[in-house]
């Protein structure tokens, strides 16, 4: 198999570890991994990696200094951060020090080979033209270094937005894995979104239903009247990879 790229795993737990170098050493990807940041950050300096996957919680520094410090020394290498322990604090941080991703632990394989797949794909999985032009304020690009997403949780994502909204909505490369979607049905009279809790419904052509838990706290300003319609021709058209599509809009409220 044609080596694809060569990708650093830091994580100090050895099942993640071999994990990752299982799941993605057979899509043909080359696997160092690494238990410590310092180790880390010698690799970067002494070798040229592609991707870097970074946990942040290890025994000597944070894998956010790593992610800053990798930032430095080799600026066209991607990070994406992982860890057992999402905040939205940390979430924005890392986007901020220049992060492709920020994604909760545990993932599954085919998430996981769909993060590195997007690091790697040049073309950010650009939809065709005419697909954008009918849809652009429906979905959002996985690339969108304007108002970039900045928190994911179990196929959930949140950014912000203009005049201090978020948008919340639901990452396809998670959901697309559970069966063929059919639609999303929103939980009726919500005025409020409570973090943790569901806020929506995905359906898929089984029958199977799977709650959307809300990533944060806020009070309902807009609903995607047009989700449903996007998530057909997504589906038609063989394009829900590497999409995300927003929900909701929200006004945060406090914890």
């Amino acid at each position: 198999m044609m080596e694809k790229g060569k990708i650093l795993v830091l994580d100090d737990d050895p099942i993640v570890s071999l994990s990752c170098k299982r799941i993605l050493g057979a899509e043909g990807y080359n696997i160092t991994t690494v238990e410590r940041g310092e180790a880390a950050l010698n690799k970067i300096s002494n070798e040229d990696y592609d991707l870097v996957i970074a946990d942040v919680r290890l025994p000597d520094i944070s894998g956010m200094t790593v992610l800053k410090e990798s930032r430095i020394i080799k600026p066209k290498t991607d990070v994406v951060i992982i860890t057992g322990y999402p905040t939205l604090e940390d979430a924005k941080e890392s986007i901020t020090l220049g992060a492709s991703e920020y994604i909760e632990k545990p993932f599954t394989p085919d998430f996981m080979i769909n993060i590195a797949k997007k690091v790697f794909d040049t073309k950010g999985w650009i939809l065709r033209q005419a697909f954008i032009n009918d849809f652009r304020n429906y979905t959002i690009p996985s690339r969108d270094t304007e108002n970039p997403v900045i928190f994911y949780k179990e196929g959930t994502w949140a950014r912000p937005i203009d005049n201090n909204l978020w948008e919340i909505g639901c990452d396809l490369r998670y959901w697309i894995l559970t069966g063929n979607l059919m639609y999303v049905d929103f939980i009726k009279d919500l005025e409020k979104f409570t973090a943790g809790e569901p806020f929506a419904r995905l359906y898929t052509g089984t029958g199977q239903s799977n709650d959307l838990m809300a990533p944060m706290n806020g009070e309902l300003r807009e609903i995607n009247t047009k989700v449903n319609d996007v998530m057909a021709v997504l589906l038609q058209e063989h394009l829900s990879e590497g999409w995300l599509i927003w929900l909701a809009r929200v006004f945060p409220l406090g914890e």
